[in-house]
């Protein structure tokens, strides 16, 4: 069943969009195995699937959705626990999530398709290009760490390496960490932008405002956006079962330059046969927000051909 969406949160509800958006994006209400996902739909093409990741929700790609839209059928979906979607207590983990975004396009009329995924949505992409090769055409990963393929943060870590990735344990915590950030939800979310951006001014003000408002209209939303963390666990078992496996589709890694830069490429190699990698300048982890243009610059030669002219390309027989 799929119905029209409006107000907070949708197309018509969102700040500063780009000129046009609202005449060629619409929100979109799907069930899918009785769980209700938001999707942002728009465009003429090939379908192109697009996954946001955490804290974030479709609203991290409304800078590059437009001209994707001249060449795709563009989908910025929201998962589970996310935006407007349904926030059900389980399935956060990625072979869960993947085998929900497959349904979700196949109810939206496309049985395969390209996908991009950044952060949390990487995790998800990479287990849905596992998972389901034969739904993917092309895949882009955008600035993460997979758990299971990365390897672990050590306990003791420089202050740097600390200072961006101590998240992962707090958002894993069952209990403590929502009692904590309830109320204080933009003291997190500002943090996490501050220090992962290139810059801490990096992320403009209205879009901070939208993703702390978006945290804090639900009250199952902060619950559901730490148990994409608290299924890491669950994750890297599935992850160490797929990892036996090489991804045999095209493969564009993007890692910012202050974001994951190279290790994005480190983390894949082992698990991809066609990959080419590309580090974004002047870019820390929210590459499609900060640097949209030199984005699309490889992105779209990637997603026509199969091949990016970036930093290089590996192919591993």
């Amino acid at each position: 069943m799929e119905q029209g969406a409006s107000g907070f949160g949708t197309v018509q509800g969102a700040p500063r969009l780009p000129e046009g958006f609202s005449a060629t994006f619409q929100s979109r209400l799907v069930e899918v195995d009785g769980v209700r996902l938001h999707a942002v739909v728009g465009g003429h093409g090939p379908p192109l699937l697009l996954i946001s990741g955490w804290p974030q929700c479709w609203y991290e790609w409304r800078l590059v959705m437009p001209r994707l839209a001249q060449e795709y059928r563009v989908v910025a979906a929201d998962p589970r626990g996310v935006g407007l979607s349904d926030k059900p207590e389980g399935g956060y983990d990625s072979g869960s999530l993947a085998g929900e975004f497959v349904d979700l396009m196949e109810t939206l009329g496309h049985r395969r398709f390209a996908l991009m995924g950044h952060d949390v949505g990487m995790w998800t992409s990479y287990a849905l290009a596992s998972d389901f090769p034969d739904r993917v055409e092309r895949l882009v990963l955008v600035d993460a760490t997979i758990p299971g393929l990365a390897p672990s943060i050590p306990l003791f870590s420089a202050d740097a390496v600390n200072d961006t990735t101590w998240h992962f344990g707090f958002n894993r915590l069952h209990n403590l960490n929502e009692r904590l950030v309830t109320g204080r939800e933009e003291l997190l979310l500002r943090d996490q932008f501050a220090t992962k951006g290139a810059t801490p001014t990096t992320m403009p003000e209205y879009a901070v405002r939208f993703y702390v408002d978006m945290l804090r209209r639900s009250p199952q939303a902060l619950h559901a956006s730490f148990n994409f963390y608290r299924a890491i666990e669950e994750i890297i078992e599935q992850n160490d079962q797929r990892k036996r496996r090489k991804l045999r589709m095209p493969v564009l890694s993007v890692g910012g330059e202050h974001g994951q830069s190279d290790r994005v490429r480190s983390a894949l190699e082992p698990v991809v046969v066609d990959l080419t990698h590309v580090t974004i300048t002047d870019s820390g982890h929210y590459v499609p927000e900060e640097q949209p243009r030199q984005l699309l610059d490889h992105l779209l030669p990637f997603l026509r051909s199969g091949s990016s002219p970036g930093d290089g390309r590996r192919t591993n027989q």
